[in-house]
């Protein structure tokens, strides 16, 4: 609990015009839990796009009105969000749509880019004008001027591939054509699938190929490129290979769906092994072992198998607590209202609570603290993730190293101001383990970052923050404007000509 990463894309290409925009309703459904905070689908109707995008959860954003009112189409992109960089505002809501000289183009885009702050200040030099501060427009952009000077989409998304670094997994939508590519790392995960009636469709992880119906047929391969169009499904693999594969390892630990299966890995197998992996190097004994839902529960399964500890439910969570929930005032324990420990489970026990992730410590202390109300006897915490040292440069919303809590106590002290009895990490040497794939992404926990790290990470580092000098500047045009309009606007005529 309270690390979050951004996105989730879904994209569908169907034989024929039908509803598209309730079957991406669907896939974003499955997809909601990779971002709470916006949602959007764009249906193309034989070549004009219509879109509806806004602020909230799926079921929130698109009610039974709206979808009546979606055009029907055969291509649509959609998209979840929760903002890694950029601010919570409609503008940053996805999938982005861009008319240019030679059509029409709608983005959806997970992950990060490592080089962002230097491509958007390449562009912003150049004359473009940004009304986002995501990454995605930057990806658009590009895109976009490659466009210009080829003669398909899919050249104009490989040649882009050439100057962008980092994380993404697309869903590109042009007026023909429906595209999705992965970046040579394979940092994010994207695969695709195919309905019994004949529709493509491609998402960012398993379970939404499979709550429309279809059935996965592959995850697309770090650096390919797949092209869904008249003549069947086209693949290019002219980035792939370039580089050394670096799935985020956090994807299995945390962020994908417990029935999702990620490059042929199933996400709740490497959850147990990670739970079995605990019960070894962090042994106790104790009388129950619970999990915090959602993702700390499979972990907690493998716990019990191994160590031989009765696995039970030590929590009821509330599911109807969304994104929108509003706290009624600050007297109120948000944790407690999202989540409420079964007294009669746990008193006068000693309880293994097994848990995903430990950030800043905030959370985990509260979790303990209702075991404690609860009359838990003993706490031992258990997290089926190493420590969290360094920032993420790729798509999880991780910063800045003085707000993590590992990097500056050690896991005595943790456990001592979060009020447990003892605090086990899963050893950071035993993650390919977990996967048998030694080739995911461990960068946050171990520091060993497959591309150059960038000078700026902050959460809003394309936000306009202005100087004392240049507000103060920006005051004296606007009063000249109220005070004197007319001289005002002969001094903009004169710049303008």
């Amino acid at each position: 609990m309270g690390v979050r990463e951004e996105c989730g894309v879904f994209g569908i290409m169907a034989p024929e015009i039908c509803d598209v925009a309730s079957i991406s309703y669907y896939g974003l459904y499955a997809l909601q839990h990779r971002g709470q905070e916006s949602c959007g689908i764009v249906v193309n109707d034989d070549g004009l796009f219509a879109s509806h995008k806004d602020l909230g959860l799926v079921s929130e954003v698109f009610s039974e009105n709206v979808l009546s009112r979606m055009p029907v189409g055969r291509m649509a992109a959609a998209h979840v969000r929760y903002g890694t960089t950029g601010g919570t505002n409609r503008n940053n809501c996805q999938p982005i749509e861009v008319n240019h000289q030679k059509g029409r183009m709608a983005l959806a885009h997970n992950g990060n880019l490592s080089n962002a702050v230097k491509l958007r200040n390449e562009l912003e030099l150049s004359g473009a004008i940004f009304h986002t501060t995501s990454d995605t427009e930057i990806i658009a952009y590009i895109i976009t001027k490659e466009r210009l000077k080829t003669t398909s989409i899919e050249d104009a998304i490989s040649s882009a591939m050439n100057i962008l670094d980092g994380a993404y997994s697309l869903i590109v939508m042009s007026p023909q054509k429906l595209i999705c590519a992965r970046d040579p790392y394979g940092f994010r995960p994207l695969c695709y699938g195919k309905t019994s009636d004949g529709l493509y469709v491609a998402a960012s992880e398993s379970c939404a190929i499979k709550a429309v119906g279809g059935e996965v047929i592959r995850d697309v391969e770090p650096g390919e490129i797949l092209v869904f169009g008249k003549n069947g499904v086209i693949s290019r693999k002219e980035h792939c290979g370039k580089r050394q594969k670096k799935l985020c390892v956090f994807e299995y630990i945390y962020f994908a769906r417990s029935d999702s299966v990620i490059d042929g890995v199933s996400v709740h197998a490497t959850r147990i092994k990670a739970g079995s992996v605990l019960a070894k190097t962090h042994p106790v004994e104790a009388d129950l072992v619970i999990g915090v839902p959602d993702s700390g529960l499979d972990a907690a399964l493998g716990y019990s198998h191994m160590s031989g500890i009765p696995y039970g439910m030590g929590f009821i969570k509330n599911k109807y607590v969304g994104r929108t929930f509003i706290t009624p005032g600050d007297r109120l324990d948000k944790v407690k209202i999202k989540l409420s420990a079964i007294e009669d489970a746990v008193k006068g026990k000693r309880v293994v609570l097994i848990d995903d992730s430990i950030v800043r410590g905030t959370t985990s202390g509260r979790i303990v603290k209702l075991l404690r109300e609860a009359g838990a006897k003993e706490i031992h915490m258990r997290v089926s993730s190493p420590p969290f040292l360094h920032p993420c440069y790729y798509g999880t919303d991780i910063d800045s190293e003085e707000h993590l809590i590992a990097c500056k106590y050690t896991a005595a002290e943790i456990a001592g101001r979060i009020g447990a009895d003892s605090l086990g990490y899963l050893p950071v040497e035993k993650l390919p383990m977990l996967t048998g794939n030694c080739n995911c992404c461990t960068a946050c926990f171990s520091g060993d970052y497959p591309t150059k790290i960038p000078a700026d990470i902050g959460k809003d580092r394309f936000e306009q923050r202005l100087s004392d000098k240049e507000k103060g500047m920006e005051s004296n045009i606007i009063k000249k404007a109220i005070d004197e309009p007319h001289s005002y606007c002969q001094q903009v005529c004169a710049v303008v000509k």
